[in-house]
């Protein structure tokens, strides 16, 4: 999906939100767990129910490696069936990649250009730290995006990311400042945690108008007003990513639609937002 193609679908669905897919066995319903594939059956019944609120689905690698082979088959499924859907969606693999040669051909390869096209993703979450040949050869794909960490949500974001260096610049306004020199607005993002949202005006003085992939809102308690207000651009310019607050709004049969509650909550506001502060 192209940069074009993801903002039609943003002012289509009035809605920025990233629907997170960190399925965890232990939290889903008791019910799904008998079944054959609990997983990508708990997957698409939150794909199906939110569908109508969120723009772009982001499962989270870890969640499926931990559980082995079954856990990729799972994943794999996941892939297939929301790239089978009519609605153009953007699908992300926060997998946090980086590395150098043909280390990262290979993992660009898996991600954007796979022996199944069918479980190829929109974009990837990379680790700038080993610097521009290992961001490179994710950026060699037609329509694929890399999102770079630059200010993540977490406590130890500030053992580096604030660190000021020799520039005058904190870490993390280095990384945005150089990268951004790497790959243009139509193939590069940056994750910027929603709990320091006030630092996106920071943030915006260096990448104007790149997209944002904002994580930390909902369970986290990142504030989603904070975020438009410091962080959107006139083409909206954010996907707001919330996880744990929409997929395991309940552990009963109604999980489905207690999601759809949360997402098309997280939506409204969404709408509300677009309107106030970006052209669409």
């Amino acid at each position: 999906m192209n940069r074009t193609e993801l903002i039609a679908e943003i002012k289509r669905k009035k809605s920025f939100l990233c629907v997170g897919l960190d399925t965890d066995m232990a939290k889903i319903p008791e019910f799904l767990k008998s079944s054959e594939d609990p997983i990508f059956e708990f997957n698409k019944a939150i794909i199906d129910a939110t569908l109508p609120f969120s723009v772009a689905y982001k499962p989270n690698l870890a969640f499926y490696e931990a559980m082995g082979i079954s856990g990729m088959e799972s994943l794999s499924k996941t892939v297939r069936y929301i790239n089978s859907l009519s609605d153009n969606v953007f699908i992300i693999a926060d997998a946090k990649r980086g590395d150098i040669g043909n280390t990262s051909e290979r993992y660009a390869n898996a991600f954007f250009n796979n022996v199944d096209k069918k479980e190829n993703y929109n974009a990837l979450t990379v680790a700038p730290y080993m610097g521009e040949d290992s961001i490179k050869p994710f950026m060699g794909f037609d329509r694929a995006w890399v999102i770079i960490l630059a200010l993540t949500s977490n406590k130890g974001a500030f053992d580096f990311q604030m660190d000021v260096v020799e520039s005058g610049e904190r870490v993390f306004e280095k990384v945005l400042r150089i990268s951004s020199q790497w790959g243009s607005v139509e193939n590069t993002m940056y994750v910027v945690g929603a709990t320091k949202a006030d630092m996106l005006l920071d943030v915006r003085k260096i990448v104007p108008h790149h997209f944002l992939l904002v994580p930390g809102v909902g369970a986290q308690g990142g504030s989603l007003s904070e975020v438009a207000k410091f962080g959107m651009t006139d083409e909206c310019g954010l996907l707001v990513n919330a996880s744990r607050s929409i997929i395991y709004a309940s552990k009963e049969k109604d999980f489905a639609q207690k999601a759809a509650i949360e997402a098309k909550n997280m939506q409204m506001e969404m709408s509300k937002l677009i309107k106030l502060y970006s052209k669409l």
